[in-house]
């Protein structure tokens, strides 16, 4: 049997139980993540950016630059994404590219001296939140929360493994 702990009661349920989508895992996990998203969208709007350009800038290297290619795996992005938010920026003047002069596929992305004023203003933003975050719940709590999210990551993992090794076999046999 598995517990879940809602803020008004103990839901317990098995797995003959159908469950309502607030008794999910992922439900809260997309909701809560709304939020946050919803939250920093709104702060970025009033500093021409979206959350995702302040993730992109706050991963760009202020002293190396970081290759275009590091970008869009470390923010779980589609490369089509990635590529028209870089040409944004760079239009914007956040960013440069550089090429590298022994392999031309090979693109270093730098932040101008406005991009690093934009990733400033992210980071500031990222600090106050999670400042915010521990003004009203104790760090014991989010140790736990923490805990528990690298748990569910584990199992997320292992099931996307599970399921390749499961496709592999069926194209193995097919």
């Amino acid at each position: 049997m598995l517990c879940l702990h809602t803020t008004t009661s103990y839901l317990w349920f098995t797995k003959k139980t159908s469950l309502k989508a607030h008794q999910t895992v992922d439900f809260h996990l997309k909701s809560g993540w709304l939020a946050i998203s919803r939250m920093y969208n709104a702060k970025a709007a009033k500093h021409d950016m979206t959350m995702s350009i302040g993730y992109v800038l706050l991963n760009i290297d202020l002293e190396k630059g970081t290759p275009a290619t590091k970008i869009a795996p470390t923010l779980g992005l589609e490369p089509r994404s990635l590529t028209r938010m870089l040409k944004s920026l760079e239009e914007k003047g956040w960013i440069n590219r550089s090429g590298s002069e022994h392999d031309k596929r090979f693109v270093n992305i730098h932040l101008t001296d406005k991009g690093r004023f934009q990733r400033e203003i992210a980071r500031r933003t990222v600090i106050e939140f999670n400042q915010q975050v521990l003004q009203h719940i104790s760090i014991e709590k989010l140790t736990v929360f923490f805990e528990v999210i690298g748990d569910i990551n584990r199992v997320v993992e292992s099931l996307v493994v599970e399921e390749r090794l499961t496709l592999e076999e069926n194209n193995a046999v097919g």
